[in-house]
């Protein structure tokens, strides 16, 4: 039988804890950082670059003057979900801000849509150029329930524009759709 190490020559063995090496440890957290950053600069020149092969979309028509002189036929208040190239619901449009979400206030009236973004530049859709009202459930970018989005096509330049809207009060979204139908049907009549 082997004699055992009594306690106190164990107790005076120098042992120290393991050190955390801090080094290491600022290193990778400022690696992952930069690649971060990298990865969000990135994001941003691919924005840019989308803008750049968007800047042929024409400047966006502003509300004209007297337009809140006659009442409004329908209004809704909500959020702006983005625009795209109609039919095509991932294709967004970012030139001429169309691309940022906000807040949205719109009015609709015998002259037009328009919509008023608090914090984002506004546009004005003249009556004759709204093509369609619908449901959807995607727009680029934001995915809904089915039937979550009013997505009101309209033209401008020579380029249908498909731009999805949510309303505080999702049962205004056919009241919308009904109302706009029979606008639309006669617009594109008389521009045939």
């Amino acid at each position: 039988m082997t004699n055992p190490i009594p306690l106190y020559q164990l107790a005076a063995e120098q042992k120290s804890a393991d050190v955390t090496d801090w080094s290491a440890r600022i290193s990778w957290v400022v690696a992952i950082l930069v690649f971060v950053a990298f990865v969000y600069w990135l994001m941003r020149q691919g924005w840019k670059w989308r803008g750049s092969l968007q800047s042929d979309l024409p400047e966006l028509p502003a509300t004209p003057a007297g337009f809140g002189d006659e009442p409004p036929i329908l209004t809704l208040t909500g959020r702006y979900h983005g625009s795209t190239t109609a039919g095509q619901w991932l294709d967004r449009i970012v030139a001429h801000g169309l691309g940022t979400r906000s807040r949205v206030e719109l009015t609709l009236t015998d002259q037009g849509l328009d919509v008023v973004r608090p914090g984002a530049t506004g546009f004005f859709v003249p009556a004759e150029a709204l093509r369609e009202a619908r449901h959807e459930r995607a727009i680029a970018g934001k995915v809904l329930p089915e039937g979550g989005l009013l997505v009101i096509t309209w033209a401008h330049g020579d380029k249908l524009i498909d731009s999805g809207f949510r309303s505080d009060r999702a049962d205004e979204h056919q009241t919308w759709i009904d109302t706009l139908t029979p606008l639309t049907s006669t617009t594109e009549g008389t521009a045939r």
